[in-house]
């Protein structure tokens, strides 16, 4: 089987380069589908249009309705057919970033992505998550390429709400283990491939880089600054992690988050937030050694992540629905196959009530135990 490697065609992170984007658009297309949540585009509109318009790209803007649906793709495709669209640009989180690259593969036109929260790893990959319109995983479709462009403005994500980046580090978080595990088993990767070595030392790095900078990142964002530390959380939120999952693999993690959303209290809860409670279940699963468990709570704590069931509104759910979410965990085709051990929806079930008795045991002293940590440097 072949080594895969994927990568969007260009990738530009820095302060204000939203007001450069017409420079890169224009390349691609002279009519762009602008699609995205209203608070995104807002966040972004002034200067997109006016460097769209110094460079003489038109545009029609429509608003995501919040869930990267069948019936959304192919709205958004309806729309871009009428207005003879020839490049779609998608603006803001991950489900508008995974509608705008479902459309743009419908359309068969180049997708350029404008993250406006750092929530997830979506931007860069050929994938894109569908869910009913009602919120519950469905499937992944994976499409035949990248985004032609992401372009990530990290002045917008120190403006936005610290809950997404930090979601983002959840889900940033999984990378490096789900990559060993897929390692481990020689697992394809989501390009139908194994994993390069690059993949895999891609995948470390962003896990080194959240337990050096996540914190300090989390603070200038709370403060509403860019910082070298929010720079490199940025990129390890969307680029590092974005290369590793797709370029090594998905596993236990992403499968329990997928899991967790048959239940639907978990359903105000961001895409970070349940795959850093999926990362601590497979934690579990591997039988990983308690210092390797505990440096990962410690982190989850002190910058906000959930550790427990209750953390992600299942404080009161019963066995019985916890059953069913590590059941859906393990239907035919999920990612938790990818790990090198007989899967049952019995032990997943047993990992997620291991992991959430792990996660109370941490409530107390989070910080200055990370603090005085040596495998934290701040």
């Amino acid at each position: 089987m072949p080594q895969i490697f994927v990568s969007p065609g260009k990738y530009v992170q820095g302060a204000g380069v939203t007001g450069k984007i017409g420079h890169y658009v224009v390349s691609l297309g002279k009519k762009a589908l602008i699609l995205g949540g209203q608070r995104g585009i807002e966040s972004v509109r002034q200067n997109v249009i006016q460097s769209l318009t110094d460079h003489h790209v038109s545009y029609h803007i429509e608003t995501f309705q919040g869930e990267s649906s069948d019936n959304e793709i192919k709205r958004m495709c309806d729309i871009g057919r009428d207005q003879a669209a020839d490049v779609v640009i998608g603006i803001g989180g991950g489900k508008a970033i995974d509608t705008a690259k479902a459309a743009g593969f419908e359309l068969g036109v180049p997708v350029v992505i404008v993250p406006t929260i750092a929530s997830t790893d979506a931007p860069c990959s050929a994938l894109s998550v569908i869910y009913s319109d009602d919120g519950v995983f469905e499937r992944y479709l994976v499409l035949p390429k990248n985004p032609d462009l992401v372009l990530l403005d990290t002045e917008t994500i120190a403006r936005s709400p610290v809950r997404q980046l930090v979601a983002g580090m959840g889900d940033a978080l999984s990378t490096y283990f789900e990559a060993a595990a897929c390692a481990r088993a020689r697992a394809k990767n989501i390009a139908g491939g194994t994993m390069t070595q690059a993949a895999l030392a891609i995948a470390r790095l962003c896990y080194d880089i959240l337990m050096r900078d996540g914190y300090k990142a989390k603070i200038a964002c709370e403060r509403r600054v860019v910082t070298e530390a929010l720079d490199n959380i940025v990129e390890a939120n969307t680029l590092l992690s974005g290369l590793g999952f797709e370029s090594a693999g998905l596993a236990a993690c992403h499968a329990v988050h997928n899991g967790l959303t048959v239940l639907e209290e978990t359903h105000p809860y961001c895409h970070g937030e349940k795959v850093a409670f999926g990362t601590l279940t497979q934690l579990v699963l591997e039988n990983r050694s308690i210092k390797e468990i505990e440096e990962v709570i410690t982190f989850c704590r002190l910058v906000g992540l959930p550790t427990t069931l209750a953390d992600i509104g299942l404080e009161s759910a019963s066995s019985e629905r916890i059953r069913h979410a590590a059941e859906a965990a393990c239907i035919e085709g999920e990612t938790i196959y990818n790990m090198d051990m007989e899967i049952t929806p019995d032990k997943v079930y047993a990992a997620m009530m291991a992991a959430d008795a792990l996660g109370h045991t941490h409530k107390h002293g989070e910080e200055n135990a990370y603090l005085q940590s040596s495998a934290f440097i701040l």
